[in-house]
């Protein structure tokens, strides 16, 4: 079977999306590039985001290609399924130029996994991947889509009605190769994602070490993709990021949804001339972790601290195991053994404006920063919106998307303006 996996041309204007809006690499497709390869399929990425290919450029490289069966992205890489732009204003305009070109179209992605009635109306979707995608995909490709029902993780429209078949996957990390990117994919990746500390010199990657987190906080929405914690062999992990290093990348960002210590892994990344960057709890690294991390390369910390008081954290369900004073002193003390060390913040726990500042002046006098409190959107399939509204059904993203609006006037300094109404970003197609 031919097979494109395709990242669209994303954009972001009027959207309430944290992310970065830089290209970059798009991991579940290059796993799933190489097991759909290994199984005998042609596959081909096209990354129309990374490439700068409009809707028309996307259409004709897939209309050569002829494949059976192409997989639409409903965010913009592994790196951001847990905070993805909520409307699919992107995947729709995709999934209009790609109408009888692409085969039978695939809908993966967060949207997919926690409202596949939604993503499949939207897109007009054969199947939407239910969880992780990658192996998904692969017997998706085995099976000719007249028998789509005989395979699992996967729903499919019947009449009006959605049917899930089998329940969320998760991959197995273990059995995921070490990713090949060609030279010119890698080339293109200019960005080197979250560093701050010198100039980009030669291209960035995008890498993961792990996967799923073992905490459960209320703002993640993790619950139906990448939620149970796994590790990568670190012999997939070196030898993936050797042939990184070999392709003349020197900063690598790892997409672990949390960075846990591995005393092993980082004295490997020491002995390499890479630099990169994590995102992390810090109350989960004792100093001397934290001075191997920065021996290491490390130059860049997201750490997540969200809430200045315990009583925050604890309504976040953090199970932070440091206080307030003992937390900004983790966080100095990471600061002074890698160059840039950030402690999140978000509006969500009714802190103390006077707190919050206090906190953040104190830590920004020792280098470390500290954003302005970030509004927290609660996303379908977050224990935040399970909270608020129960299981999220099909207008799950509309009603997330409509309460943060009502509940805000200001925005997080990523957003130059209020945000759209979501029904207005998705009907907004030109």
């Amino acid at each position: 079977m031919k097979v494109a996996l395709v990242n669209p041309p994303w954009r972001f204007e009027g959207s309430v999306y944290f992310g970065c809006r830089e290209s970059h690499l798009p991991l579940e497709f290059g796993y799933a590039r190489t097991l759909l390869e290994r199984a005998g399929h042609e596959a081909r990425l096209v990354d129309a985001h990374a490439r700068g290919l409009d809707l028309g450029g996307l259409r004709a490289e897939v209309e050569a290609l002829r494949p059976d069966m192409t997989a639409l992205a409903t965010a913009p890489s592994y790196l951001f399924w847990r905070c993805a732009p909520p409307e699919l204003r992107v995947p729709m305009a995709a999934a209009v130029a790609l109408r009888g070109v692409g085969g039978a179209l695939v809908a993966v992605g967060p949207h997919a996994s926690t409202t596949p009635g939604a993503a499949l109306r939207k897109l007009g979707a054969d199947a939407a991947v239910l969880g992780e995608c990658e192996e998904v995909l692969v017997r998706l490709a085995a099976t000719p889509p007249a028998r789509w029902a005989e395979v699992s993780s996967i729903a499919r429209r019947e009449g009006e009605a959605t049917r899930a078949l089998g329940g969320l996957h998760a991959a197995d990390v273990a059995a995921l190769p070490a990713l090949r990117w060609s030279d010119d994919e890698v080339a293109r990746h200019a960005h080197h994602h979250h560093r701050f500390d010198a100039p980009a010199l030669g291209p960035g990657a995008e890498i993961e070490a792990s996967r799923g987190c073992p905490y459960r906080c209320t703002f993640c929405a993790k619950d139906n993709f990448r939620d149970r914690y796994r590790r990568r062999p670190i012999e997939l992990v070196l030898d993936e990021l050797d042939g990184l290093i070999a392709q003349g990348v020197r900063y690598v960002y790892f997409i672990d949804e949390i960075f846990l210590p591995d005393e092993a892994l980082l004295e490997a990344l020491a002995q390499r001339d890479v630099a990169f960057g994590v995102q992390m709890r810090i109350d989960s690294w004792s100093p001397a972790m934290l001075t191997l991390l920065g021996r290491a390369g490390c130059v860049s910390i997201e750490a997540g601290v969200e809430s200045v008081t315990e009583l925050g954290r604890a309504a976040l369900e953090k199970r932070c195991r440091l206080s307030t004073a003992e937390l900004a002193e983790r966080l100095v003390y990471a600061k002074g053994r890698v160059p840039f060390v950030q402690a999140n913040l978000l509006d969500s726990t009714g802190d103390d404006p006077a707190e919050i500042a206090t906190f953040r002046g104190h830590l920004r006098e020792q280098g470390v920063w500290a954003n302005e409190p970030v509004p927290l959107f609660p996303y379908p399939g977050s224990p935040e919106y399970a909270r608020r509204w129960g299981a999220p059904d099909d207008e799950a993203w509309e009603r997330a998307h409509a309460y943060y609006l009502e509940q805000h006037l200001a925005f997080s300094d990523l957003q130059d303006r209020r945000p759209m109404p979501l029904p207005e970003l998705e009907h907004a197609l030109s």
